[in-house]
């Protein structure tokens, strides 16, 4: 399994009235064809930024990517042109969005915008491209699809909308899925069901996907490896399993300790993060999550700490005390 998409020291800043926002920070990870890699942290971690400017859609002004490489394929996608960069998106690299109803438009229908992009990227016709957004409902599930490709997306529920949304990110075979909390608006049964839909697609694609969320506990059953972010810089990198059952930062041992458990390992209270993330304009010089954390010593405050091997190469931490981490 090759590498399919590598993100090298990426930082991106925001330059507003108040000062630099610095909010993704010598972000460095990989992703391999087929694999699902989750992206976590809480609101503001940096998670939706890093991707946005992996897809090269961050606004400027304010925004903009400073440095960094970001390959896909071995193409470095900060060099492409904005004609180059719009034959990517929804051709090779798709993206769905928190909220369907801001990315789905209002005043077309549902044939017109999945047609808009089989015609764009795969040649089709007009007859074509709507035998073909018929055939893309029903891969996703949408109940009558010959009858409903016409409606608007004001028409469909949430959970529905999320599906057409899905559909039309597959319109063009990508290679990478990138899903930005997709299920986050959705009830709990309506979010599995999204999940479950995403994976089974993704096993007959064979596409990667990258799982943006704020939420460890939906990534146990559907990713391959974790990275959690916290204010604009990725402090662990580890397999599902490693991370779940050997965490190595205290930012996530605290993510959690604030995961709902059902068997008999978890009979005390949910315990919060106390405090709140650091000011992006005013980055600490130390660790960032310095002032929140027990485990913090003087050189935290001092000394910000690099992502470094722990109990393997593939397991990476960003905290000078990683072998004090230990889960209940």
């Amino acid at each position: 399994m090759g590498t399919l998409l590598e993100v090298n020291n990426l930082n991106t800043r925001f330059y507003t009235q108040d000062g630099v926002v610095q909010a993704v920070n010598d972000v460095t990870f990989t992703v391999d064809e087929g694999e699902t890699l989750a992206v976590v942290g809480e609101s503001g971690s940096g998670k939706s930024v890093t991707m946005l400017s992996v897809m090269r859609l961050i606004a400027s002004p304010p925004g903009r990517i400073t440095s960094g490489e970001i390959l896909f394929e071995g193409k470095d996608l900060l060099k492409l042109d904005d004609d180059e960069m719009r034959q990517l998106r929804g051709n090779r690299i798709a993206m769905i969005f928190q909220d369907p109803m801001t990315s789905l438009n209002p005043v077309l229908t549902v044939n017109q915008q999945i047609s808009e992009v089989l015609q764009l990227h795969m040649g089709m016709d007009k007859a074509a491209a709507r035998q073909r957004a018929i055939e893309l409902l029903e891969k996703v599930n949408i109940p009558e699809a010959a009858q409903r490709v016409d409606d608007y997306p004001h028409q469909f529920s949430g959970g529905m909308r999320q599906r057409v949304m899905i559909a039309m990110m597959l319109a063009a075979n990508p290679q990478l899925l990138i899903a930005d909390e997709p299920t986050t608006a959705l009830d709990v049964t309506i979010s599995a069901q999204i999940l479950d839909l995403v994976k089974r697609l993704k096993r007959e694609v064979g596409m990667a996907v990258i799982w943006i969320t704020h939420d460890l506990g939906v990534v146990a059953g559907m990713a391959d490896r974790v990275i959690v972010m916290y204010a604009g810089r990725i402090v662990e990198q580890a397999s599902v399993q490693e991370l779940y059952g050997d965490p190595k930062h205290p930012y996530t041992l605290g993510l959690l300790k604030s995961i709902p458990r059902l068997d008999e390992a978890r009979k005390a209270k949910l315990e919060p993060i106390e405090g709140t993330p650091p000011d992006l304009v005013n980055y600490p010089v130390g660790c960032p999550f310095a002032a929140r954390c027990k485990y913090v010593i003087q050189k935290c405050i001092e000394e910000r700490p690099p992502l470094m091997p722990t109990t393997s190469t593939k397991h990476l931490s960003a905290c000078w005390r990683w072998t004090d981490v230990k889960r209940d």
